[in-house]
């Protein structure tokens, strides 16, 4: 059972983990109500981008194994803001500045109609952003089963 100073030392980490750091809808990080312009600070904050394993879940700035801070992620941390094909593979160009293979079987649709999907090995969470989704939406049809992404020969259904 956590004696009382456990119990300090847990609730001062939880304070001083707190970055004041916030990913806005568009996938900018803002502090102090300024967005980072700094690119090589932009970069490394992308770069430690993380997520805590569930049931925890929280979005982390991870710099190793014990050092991480929390920041609030106000829709998805990574925005695809375009997309381009090469034959089954659809690459998506992410708001860090990298690109990265579409997961179509992360492909989600909200109730909104917008599309989601995971990246960096299922970790964090991307919002298609309008140029993405339109590439996608010429290989998305609606069957017996409901909306799915067609991709050649492959099906895979949008939950």
């Amino acid at each position: 059972m956590p004696d009382a100073k456990d119990e300090d030392a847990s609730a001062f980490l939880e304070r001083v983990r707190r970055s004041g750091i916030t990913v806005d809808r568009n996938g900018r990080f803002i502090h102090e109500g300024e967005e980072v312009r700094h690119e090589g600070l932009r970069r490394a904050l992308f770069r430690w981008l993380d997520r805590l394993p569930p049931p925890d879940g929280r979005y982390i700035l991870r710099l190793d194994a014990e050092r991480f801070a929390y920041l609030t992620v106000e829709d998805t941390p990574l925005v695809a803001t375009s997309a381009r094909r090469e034959g089954q593979t659809v690459w998506l160009g992410l708001t860090d500045g990298s690109e990265a293979p579409l997961d179509a079987r992360t492909l989600t649709l909200d109730q909104a109609g917008v599309l989601r999907c995971r990246v960096r090995q299922g970790r964090i969470e991307a919002r298609l952003g309008p140029a993405a989704a339109s590439l996608l939406s010429e290989h998305i049809e609606n069957g017996p089963q409901g909306l799915h992404l067609r991709l050649e020969d492959a099906v895979f259904p949008l939950s």
